[in-house]
């Protein structure tokens, strides 16, 4: 299996790419591409680390060659948030940063899945299905917005509220990856959270990621436990792809739903999502602010797609 990591000299590059290659199965590779100059340098520091990994490294102009054959091709690469930032403020910058990679990623490895991670995924998942389907190569079976932080965040303020071991807990978060977006299925947990527990904990789950940017004081965004999320995500695929399946909550194109995009749980296999799963019952909390969001989701997903479309 040969994962590519672009953008692994970033804040959360780094540290996935640390995980990946404790993570996955003997015999992989591992790929780090990044414009930083240090990339190289972070390669050999990984390939240090007594693991079956091979671990190589590519500088800004090697992007195709650190490409080249990939099965997944995870991006964290682009810009982050800084206090008073939305993941919508962005946009600008990295909506081309996606564009470009997912373009060499058409021509090198057409048939790679893809693990966006980029903010603001609501629209960058778009951006990057836009470019395959420019070039012909486009299977919504391999395009995946990352959402994972979103579950471990629900797991962990979850078990500090209820007193239950974090790890323990299965949450389907649904909506998109960003702000009022996010919607935790909580009312499913079988936890006994009252609708006051659920109006409180919602929204912390949703503003989460202001809450890191705001505690770093202008120094960085989520970049540990996005790094730790994206791992996560990224070695139940390769799993998924070796044989062994499972159920993930993934930002993914669908059909017969309110938008074109959603975060939903799916099941992954062989070829990537196996089959989109219903997401159960909602309360009645849950189904008012999900229906609440449906037109900024929308409008998150069509810049993603005018981008592509005009430029």
């Amino acid at each position: 299996m040969r994962v590519a990591v672009l953008g692994a000299a970033g804040g959360i590059g780094q540290p996935l790419a640390l995980l990946l290659k404790k993570g996955l199965p003997a015999g992989s590779e591992l790929a780090l591409y990044d414009v930083n100059p240090v990339v190289p340098g972070v390669a050999a520091d990984l390939s240090h680390i007594p693991t079956g990994v091979k671990v190589s490294g590519y500088g800004a102009e090697q992007l195709e060659d650190a490409l080249q054959g990939c099965d997944i091709v995870v991006i964290p690469a682009g810009v982050p948030r800084k206090p008073g930032m939305t993941r919508d403020d962005l946009f600008n910058t990295n909506a081309g940063i996606v564009r470009n990679l997912v373009a060499a990623g058409a021509k090198a490895c057409p048939n790679a899945c893809y693990a966006i991670i980029t903010n603001p995924v609501n629209s960058t998942v778009p951006i990057a299905a836009e470019t395959l389907k420019q070039a012909g190569v486009y299977n919504a079976r391999k395009v995946f917005g990352v959402s994972t932080l979103d579950v471990i965040r629900s797991q962990t303020f979850v078990g500090e509220l209820k007193g239950v071991a974090p790890e323990d807990i299965q949450v389907n978060v649904v909506g998109g990856h960003s702000g009022e977006t996010i919607i935790p299925l909580l009312s499913q947990l079988g936890l006994d959270i009252t609708d006051d527990e659920a109006e409180k904990l919602t929204p912390r789950i949703q503003n989460a990621g202001t809450e890191v940017v705001e505690a770093k004081a202008g120094g960085g965004s989520a970049t540990l436990s996005m790094a730790d999320a994206g791992a996560r995500f990224t070695l139940n695929l390769v799993a998924a792809l070796s044989g062994n399946g499972s159920v993930q909550c993934t930002y993914i194109a669908v059909d017969g739903q309110p938008t074109e995009y959603l975060a939903l749980p799916v099941r992954l296999g062989k070829n990537g999502v196996e089959e989109v799963l219903d997401p159960g019952e909602f309360s009645a909390y849950e189904r008012k602010i999900f229906d609440a969001m449906l037109p900024s989701l929308r409008a998150n997903i069509e810049k993603g797609i005018a981008f592509v479309r005009d430029n």
